[in-house]
């Protein structure tokens, strides 16, 4: 399955959970909502994923915390917040650069109309 296939499920799954619960959860409430979804479709899920950080010859394990790995290939980082901040963004494309996957999905589910809250980065696709 590709990136973009993964994507359409992952953008499903979010329009479901939006549709039934819409905004104000917290975003742990959302993310154990995304892991119940994705595994129902079959997906292989991993959260809280540790992504460490590579420094000259050494690996620091205290580097990030990614909120969703799908299938090894793409990375969902959901938040519940009034906006997105640039910051958001660097940090997904920043978790991208260091687990050297190609495609992340930022969902913000504090927003009325979900597909304003999802926004794409991408890493070499």
């Amino acid at each position: 399955m590709t990136e973009n296939e993964i994507s359409k499920i992952i953008v499903d799954c979010a329009f479901r959970i939006h549709k039934r619960f819409g905004p104000g959860l917290l975003e742990s409430v959302y993310e154990k909502l995304m892991i119940h979804e994705l595994t129902k479709m079959g997906l292989n899920i991993r959260n809280q994923v540790g992504v460490p950080i590579k420094y000259d010859d050494k690996i620091i394990d205290l580097g990030f915390r990614v909120d969703i790995i799908v299938e090894n290939k793409v990375i969902i980082e959901l938040k519940s917040v009034k906006e997105i901040a640039p910051v958001h963004k660097k940090q997904l494309l920043t978790y991208l650069k260091l687990s050297e996957l190609k495609l992340g999905l930022l969902i913000n589910f504090n927003v009325n109309l979900i597909k304003d809250g999802i926004t794409r980065i991408v890493n070499n696709l």
